[in-house]
């Protein structure tokens, strides 16, 4: 039903970054996640693909889905090969075609969604099984950016951050573009460098959702959206992780002697029956905040898509129209 197609060019400026980070991509993992059901975002997606697929399996912006999408653009800083895609099995008729064209020590399919903690640990636990000392980037998988390029060369530069400062997991900020209310803030630390691109700081505290003043408050003290992407050292990741969540690490490191052995798939159903629904930003990342540093992120026209009304809002400043524009018009 929609009637438009975006898809951007390949350009110049791409071929040129890729291959300036080529040498060091080498220790970098990839996660990306994909697990979520997207019930907010139910009723669009139902109207667009008929059926009812969570929203990084729809072609919701663009002729391709957001999975699809965020595939693309973590491949310009992550090898394909060391970049594992977790999703969860009751959505498997909609990620199929990708299971197929995909290495299954790729893949990573959770008996349920429990969250996004128990994703990440999973993920997180593979990666260091198969590479120790592993730099990983997390990334959500139905995300939107107006300018991947842009976005991922700040990836690139808190790859190379984390390279300098090992035990640092380093967030990517989203400069705001006004007090939103459903997005998570991140409230950084002073830092001599102000609110320059690039820059990077201390987390003082997080803030989830807050309310209207609260939110003006912040965008004035330039703070940041949580774009929920982070990059750090697997051992760094873990270690956070445990702290917070200490039961929840110690269930999945007990079946990490399964993984790659046919009693994985046992062992997992029987974990993820047990444990409880787990929100990493919430339970982890706002639990530890000495554990991070902040890097703020310029106008790269992000938005995580979580609401019908911010779909039509990035579409309108696409110049884009569609049935919904017009029927909510």
């Amino acid at each position: 039903m929609t009637a438009y197609s975006f898809q951007p060019q390949p350009s110049r400026k791409r071929f040129v970054r890729k291959v300036s980070t080529a040498r060091n991509r080498q220790e970098r993992w990839g996660v990306i996640l994909a697990g979520g059901d997207g019930t907010r975002l139910r009723s669009m997606t139902r109207a667009i693909s008929g059926d009812d697929r969570p929203k990084q399996f729809c072609p919701i912006i663009g002729g391709s889905t957001l999975l699809d999408q965020t595939r693309r653009r973590v491949a310009l800083s992550v090898l394909p090969a060391r970049t594992l895609l977790v999703v969860t099995e009751k959505h498997r008729r909609f990620y199929q075609p990708i299971a197929n064209a995909m290495s299954q020590d790729l893949l990573l399919e959770q008996p349920e969604n429990k969250g996004t903690a128990p994703a990440i640990i999973y993920a997180l636990m593979q990666v260091a099984a198969q590479s120790p000392n592993a730099i990983v980037g997390l990334f959500p998988s139905d995300h939107y950016f107006a300018d991947d390029e842009a976005f991922m060369s700040y990836v690139d530069a808190a790859f190379e951050a984390v390279q300098a400062a090992p035990e640092t997991v380093t967030l990517l900020g989203i400069t705001p573009e006004g007090p939103e209310i459903e997005y998570g803030w991140i409230e950084p630390e002073v830092s001599i460098l102000g609110s320059l691109p690039r820059s990077i700081s201390r987390v003082r505290r997080f803030w989830e959702k807050p309310t209207a003043d609260v939110a003006r408050k912040l965008l004035r003290q330039g703070c940041l959206w949580n774009s929920f992407v982070m990059i750090g050292r697997v051992d760094a990741l873990l270690k956070m992780t445990e702290h917070a969540l200490p039961d929840l690490f110690k269930f999945f490191a007990g079946i990490v002697p399964t993984f790659g052995m046919i009693a994985q798939r046992n062992a997992l159903r029987e974990l993820y029956a047990k444990i409880s629904e787990t929100n990493f930003s919430h339970q982890v990342l706002a639990m530890r905040p000495n554990d991070l540093a902040v890097m703020r992120v310029g106008e790269v026209g992000w938005s995580d898509l979580g609401e019908p009304a911010r779909v039509l809002s990035t579409l309108a400043r696409m110049g884009v129209e569609t049935q919904f524009a017009m029927s909510a018009s």
